[in-house]
């Protein structure tokens, strides 16, 4: 059956690359940990299977994040500790999204729900952990070209949205899962599907992947976890980095990335290929801008 490609035999040499500072790198028993979550979705279709890429309620882009830290706890604490002061505080006692019934600041922060004076004190709480964020960013017209060339030639092939989350998976984690002792791999739940044995056989083809281009054969132990963002502070944290990602894409507003940058090792743009077939990758020597990603 045609599928989806992940591209990964496309990625730079990254596995020599440390994507955690002097500071989180070490070897230890406690694994080191990576919190996962997407921004936009992965439709193409409707019920109809007419095209609604871009029309309301439907993003342009799919991306898919993932935050690095080698102990959650110092980030978990901090989190905590601003939610109650926040609660506790008379300015927001009004606030919809501040009252517990509405299941969103009270309860986790999201910056899509969260007050433009909450999403500040967040953004400025992140920049003082050591964290790392890398992403992956898919134009959906050019998922929808492939698409329709594969059904070109298999009329039978019909896309599911699982399918472009899941190569994004096996793409990002390509050089992730083989430089330390243990990982913790922590995916926000989509919805009410839990499809934590799904997102394991991602990583594992990541990891296959990998292994065939270094020619390694040696794996170490990856726990797969699926949870809510109220849960994990660190979920909460990766929801941050992707929704700056996804305001310079979708609304063309840099600023919220260019805070954050300082903790960005990576983005890839795999569909911008005016340049290089494989897309464009952006890092500290190469910042993204709206200049530099705008087609």
């Amino acid at each position: 059956m045609a599928t989806i490609r992940n591209g990964t035999a496309n990625l730079p040499d990254l596995s020599r690359r440390s994507f955690l500072t002097d500071d989180t790198a070490h070897a230890s028993a406690q694994p080191v940990c990576y919190f996962v979550d997407e921004a936009g979705d992965p439709s193409l279709f409707n019920a109809r299977k007419h095209v609604i890429i871009g029309n309301e309620g439907c993003s342009r882009y799919f991306l898919l994040g993932v935050l690095v830290m080698a102990d959650p706890e110092p980030l978990t604490q901090d989190i905590n500790q601003l939610r109650v002061e926040l609660l506790a505080d008379p300015y927001f006692k009004r606030v919809p999204s501040m009252q517990p019934q509405a299941m969103k600041t009270a309860i986790a922060f999201h910056a899509k729900d969260d007050l433009p004076e909450v999403r500040r004190k967040v953004f400025k709480l992140l920049m003082h952990h050591p964290l790392r964020f890398l992403g992956v960013v898919r134009d959906k017209q050019a998922v929808l070209a492939y698409v329709r060339q594969l059904n070109e030639r298999d009329p039978t092939y019909r896309y599911h949205p699982n399918e472009l989350y899941d190569s994004l998976v096996s793409r990002l984690f390509k050089n992730l899962l083989h430089k330390e002792e243990s990982y913790q791999v922590h995916f926000a739940r989509r919805g009410s599907s839990d499809r934590t044995t799904a997102l394991g056989a991602a990583l594992e083809q990541a990891r296959r992947n990998f292994f065939r281009s270094w020619k390694m054969t040696e794996a170490v132990p990856v726990k797969v976890v699926a949870g809510w963002p109220e849960h994990y502070a660190g979920l909460q944290a990766v929801d941050y980095f992707l929704w700056a990602l996804q305001r310079l894409y979708e609304r063309e507003e840099e600023r919220y990335l260019e805070f954050v940058w300082p903790q960005v090792s990576l983005v890839h743009d795999v569909d911008d290929t005016r340049h290089k077939p494989y897309g464009a990758y952006y890092d500290k020597r190469r910042p993204l801008t709206l200049a530099a990603c705008k087609r």
